[in-house]
């Protein structure tokens, strides 16, 4: 019964155009209220909701949150973008079908620099779909490789959602880190190839070959850029410092890098960069401290308990019960976004994960990729409607341009439930 009235209560409030944070709250009220009734609990206490609303924002880890959206600020001001995409015009841009390999490998390496599939989707699309349009290309195709690349964000380190997700699940962000390098980069050859199959059709002329020195001028020119992710995995992975440390070093990092070397960020832009980075936090926060209400409230109406006995066919075959689990996120992405869907689902899950002895890294690293894949499907799909806006295109025609590419990344994740090795093996040799 305390999991039908949680999803509800959820359910309802949200129906009534409620915003997620809010939503998540009601359900709160509602489920405390009904283990008053029936005895689960003493009385309704609202003090106790106070309480754990402002505990959930109240934790360290997730100062890493407004300082990663900061460096994304300054690195999209400062140039070092820009570079990137630069860089990967110089080395692939020459290959038929050149721009669509620019935005598969710009992507990543972006990635790893800012950790915000909403922010790299913009950037990129802003920079490239122009002149893929000015090309010839296909633009909703175009405009689906773009928001393919984008959610790769999540998954390769430093990750905004797997620091969530640690939060939300008591799982070591470092490890979940270290994780996402491999999978990342299996998406992004997924829709790289994709692309190769997909290009052998577009009569796009591609453009003209540079010269080495001129390449190796540009990589230069990208070095600084490039340096960012191997001094924070690097500054990780060593113990110089910690996740939220790394954070604040690429904020700094980025931030003298674009205004003193570069000299693209400039002083009066400061403070709507910060302004921007605080209202992205302040919903991304206010939600993270509405959700741990929820999952308060959720352990102690043992919900859990619940579903795992729901679960309980599928208990003693981990690939069968990851698969179902997959399955359900992917119909549940569908409807909500990627953070509160997250917030909702870990604290029910993480208990039968644990009970099914799945590694918890390894089920984390899963769920945000299949979370971000959720950001490409329709009718929420964000990334998929900062790509429509860019490209001034329709949801209908970015979903059908994007489809060949979310099929390939669904297949890379299916395959890491098939063979978890994949995940786990290099997690064991970086953390040696």
């Amino acid at each position: 019964m305390t999991v039908t009235v949680f999803v509800g209560s959820l359910l309802a409030a949200m129906a009534l155009g409620m915003p997620i944070a809010y939503a998540l709250l009601v359900c709160g009220v509602a489920l405390m209220g009904f283990m008053a009734a029936t005895g689960a609990l003493p009385a309704f206490d609202s003090q106790i909701l106070a309480q754990r609303f402002v505990d959930g924002a109240d934790n360290f880890p997730l100062l890493a949150v407004p300082f990663f959206l900061l460096a994304g600020e300054f690195m999209n001001a400062g140039g070092l973008s820009r570079r990137i995409v630069n860089l990967a015009m110089a080395w692939v841009g020459h290959f038929r079908g050149g721009l669509g390999y620019v935005a598969v490998l710009a992507a990543v390496i972006m990635a790893s620099l800012s950790g915000s599939a909403v922010a790299d989707t913009a950037a990129l699309s802003a920079l490239l779909i122009p002149m893929m349009r000015q090309a010839g290309y296909q633009v909703n195709r175009s405009a689906g490789l773009i928001a393919a690349g984008g959610i790769i964000a999540p998954i390769i380190p430093p990750s905004i959602g797997m620091i969530i997700f640690g939060v939300a699940g008591n799982v070591s962000i470092t490890k979940l880190f270290l994780a996402g390098i491999v999978p990342g980069i299996l998406m992004g050859v997924a829709i790289g190839l994709t692309w190769w199959w997909l290009a052998r059709r577009e009569n796009v002329q591609p453009a003209p070959r540079l010269p080495m020195a001129e390449r190796l001028r540009i990589t230069g020119q990208g070095t600084l850029a490039l340096a960012l992710p191997v001094l924070i995995l690097g500054g990780m992975k060593f113990g110089v410092f910690t996740p939220t440390e790394a954070a604040v070093v690429a904020a700094v990092y980025s931030f003298v890098v674009g205004l003193f070397i570069y000299r693209e960020l400039k002083w009066r832009d400061l403070y709507g960069l910060i302004l921007a980075a605080g209202k992205t936090t302040s919903v991304v926060m206010f939600l993270v401290a509405a959700a741990m209400v929820s999952a308060w409230l959720i352990t102690v109406a043992n919900i859990p308990t619940e579903v795992a006995k729901m679960l309980a066919p599928f208990m003693d075959n981990k690939t069968l019960l990851m698969l179902v689990i997959m399955v359900i996120i992917i119909v549940v992405g569908t409807a909500l976004d990627f953070t509160p869907t997250v917030l909702i689902l870990t604290p029910v899950l993480m208990p039968v994960i644990k009970q099914a002895g799945i590694d918890p890294v390894y089920f984390g690293v899963l769920f945000i990729m299949n979370n971000a894949i959720g950001l490409i499907t329709p009718p929420v799909g964000t990334v998929l409607n900062v790509v429509c806006g860019v490209a001034r295109i329709s949801l209908d025609d970015a979903f059908k341009g994007v489809m060949p590419f979310f099929l390939a990344q669904l297949a890379v994740l299916f395959g890491l439930v098939l063979f978890p090795d994949i995940v786990l093996v290099p997690l064991k040799f970086l953390m040696k």
